[in-house]
């Protein structure tokens, strides 16, 4: 079983390639729900649904999110009426949003409803939400009306909202403290042959999924078959903050920096080959370097990325390590 630590976009690409080398149903796909939020009356989980609608091959490619051939009728409606319209929602995508909803208030699991949505799309990957219980990301932004102590935003309203352009001092995960993993997460990573942390935001993405009590802690206990695939290349992420809250958060925004972040967690780091200079430097702290093409521009790349990846956790340790 191959299994993946994920975010959105990044990590749905990913794991796009994943199934082209090894069979769908042997891959499971733990996802951040820390970007969860309530709109309009309904449950929106906005990884889960990237994650879904590219395995099934309906995402929209020109967004990265929501799905193809959309229309926006219920949006015109609201905004006729006066009500928010900043995160938007179209009526194909607003189907998945009812059923989520309406089976939570049946008193079904967010497990048991990212099964159900799976299955409606023929899925045969394993959909998991890093955990059932409420984990949401909150930003501490620098706001002109209080420029001192910051103003706290969920995370939706700094991403989408705001559109991720006002500075950063900080993110906590609200609800980490008491959050238990979902059912199979634990199990789904101790008994992985590989372990593979997407090229997601190191810090909004993957670090929620750290945050669930006893995560991080299965992860670091395979680190020799963990590999993870660095989101910044040559100093920038690809798509959304990943560079500029590393940066405003006091870390490096280049290979170097993930590296220093995963390399308690990961006995591997697969970097573009941008970053080949930075090879030496990785490895320094006791990881296995792998440099190869990391653009998922179209399914042959994603294909040979997750080819690489999958082998590189096979290995094992990483030189001088101690198993």
């Amino acid at each position: 079983m191959i299994t993946v630590l994920a975010g959105g976009v990044g990590a749905a690409r990913m794991l796009a390639g994943i199934v082209q080398v090894v069979r769908p149903s042997e891959v499971t796909a733990i996802v951040n729900v820390a970007d969860d939020d309530e709109m309009h009356g309904l449950h929106i989980s906005p990884d889960l649904d990237t994650v879904t609608y590219t395995l099934a091959g309906a995402i929209n490619t020109e967004t990265g999110w929501g799905l193809a051939g959309e229309s926006w009728q219920a949006m015109e409606t609201v905004r006729r009426y006066g009500g928010p319209t900043w995160f938007g929602l179209g009526d194909r995508d607003l189907g998945t949003h009812l059923f989520r909803t309406h089976r939570l208030g049946q008193g079904a699991s967010l497990t048991e409803v990212t099964a159900e949505i799976g299955e409606g799309w023929g899925l045969q990957v394993r959909l998991l939400p890093v955990t059932e219980d409420r984990l949401r990301t909150k930003v501490l932004i620098l706001d002109d009306d209080t420029p001192d102590e910051g103003l706290e935003i969920g995370f939706q309203e700094y991403f989408v909202q705001r559109r991720h352009s006002v500075p950063v001092r900080g993110v906590r995960f609200d609800g980490a403290d008491t959050a238990s993993p979902a059912p199979g997460v634990i199990e789904a990573i101790i008994g992985a042959e590989v372990v593979v942390i997407a090229p997601s935001n190191p810090i909004v993405s993957i670090g929620p999924l750290f945050a669930v009590s006893g995560v991080m802690e299965a992860v670091m206990n395979r680190r020799d078959h963990v590999v993870a695939v660095s989101p910044i290349i040559a100093g920038a992420a690809l798509k959304g903050p990943a560079d500029r809250l590393m940066t405003e958060l006091g870390h490096e925004a280049s290979v170097l920096g993930v590296a220093r972040m995963y390399h308690k967690v990961a006995g591997t780091l697969v970097i573009d080959e941008q970053d080949e200079a930075l090879k030496p430097a990785v490895e320094d702290l006791g990881m296995r370097c792998v440099v190869t093409p990391t653009i998922m521009k179209d399914p042959a790349t994603s294909s040979a990325l997750g080819r690489t990846v999958i082998e590189a956790g096979r290995v094992g340790p990483p030189p001088g390590t101690v198993s």
